[in-house]
């Protein structure tokens, strides 16, 4: 039985994105030792029919936590915003929980190792949203002199959800967290914690991005116990574009000493014009590779 499992959530319309994804993992020898499973938020019988070949379980994600019908308004795929605090319900026979976002996809397996890694002895491992090459970390708007107005994701998120003027300023300046990928151990007790943060943002906030200003929470406010591993562990390349080592084939970090680049995460996507990447496989942008060349290339997985 296999102990350790990788979980990503997807509906009909990122099909292609999650299918890529499953392949990236199963690239590596290594992949046959870890479970992957899935949340449908709305994929279609054949969707499922494909993967099912490929992946150990696929179970349909629910409200784990109840949200008025008129936040939801038929997006299903919103339900990666409250499941993914659930995993061990759905996958109750694992004891190591990797999520990564179906945009994503796995470029070295060293990542997946650091993850496993990183949440033993019930803790969190995740990824704070920086790294050298970063120019804005949170954004104001200066209003006259020494005053301004805080426009940093956490305590934007904080306030519109109605969670307290104290903890939204313990938020404000933390180094965001990303949620797109993470890992924690069956019995931790950061799934309470998370849950408990995720049912006080669900009151008044967005569904989109609450359960990551509730793990910001978890660790900030509530201190969870965090492992925070290496930005090439989460990438977001639509932050900070990666180069390219066309010797190993591969993406890496854009600066010395250029390390490889575990996970690449399209989250906010790559655009040209008004054509997301996500969506348009064909987009290709301009990559520099640490030969000092310019290629160009997609950013998705083999392409």
């Amino acid at each position: 039985m296999k102990k350790n499992v990788i979980v990503s959530l997807a509906d009909s319309n990122y099909f292609e994105l999650l299918n890529e994804l499953i392949d990236s993992i199963k690239s590596f020898e290594k992949s046959k030792d870890i479970a992957i499973c899935i949340l449908d938020a709305g994929l279609s019988n054949e969707q499922r029919t494909i993967l099912s070949k490929k992946v150990d379980e696929i179970k349909s994600a629910e409200w784990d936590i109840e949200v008025p019908a008129f936040k939801v308004k038929g997006k299903e795929w919103l339900k990666s915003q409250v499941s993914r605090a659930f995993l061990p319900k759905y996958f109750p026979d694992y004891q190591k929980f990797l999520w990564i976002d179906c945009d994503a996809w796995v470029g070295d397996w060293n990542a997946i190792e650091l993850y496993f890694k990183a949440c033993e002895n019930g803790k969190l491992g995740i990824t704070q949203t920086f790294t050298p090459g970063y120019k804005d970390m949170s954004k104001v708007n200066w209003i006259f002199g020494q005053i301004a107005i805080i426009k940093s994701q956490n305590f934007k998120h904080a306030i519109k959800s109605k969670i307290g003027i104290d903890k939204a300023r313990k938020l404000a300046f933390a180094p965001h967290i990303n949620i797109g990928a993470f890992s924690l151990e069956k019995d931790s007790v950061g799934w309470i914690t998370w849950q408990k943060n995720l049912e006080e943002t669900l009151k008044s906030g967005n569904i989109f991005g609450s359960e990551q200003l509730a793990i910001n929470m978890s660790v900030y406010i509530n201190h969870l116990e965090t492992e925070f591993l290496p930005h090439n562990c989460n990438w977001l390349v639509s932050n900070l574009l990666p180069k390219f080592n066309e010797k190993e084939r591969k993406f890496v970090e854009p600066y010395l000493p250029n390390h490889n680049i575990g996970i690449i995460h399209l989250a906010s996507g790559i655009w040209d014009g008004d054509k997301d990447m996500r969506v348009h496989k064909e987009i290709k942008i301009d990559i520099k590779t640490i030969e000092n060349k310019t290629l160009s290339k997609s950013l998705r997985f083999g392409r």
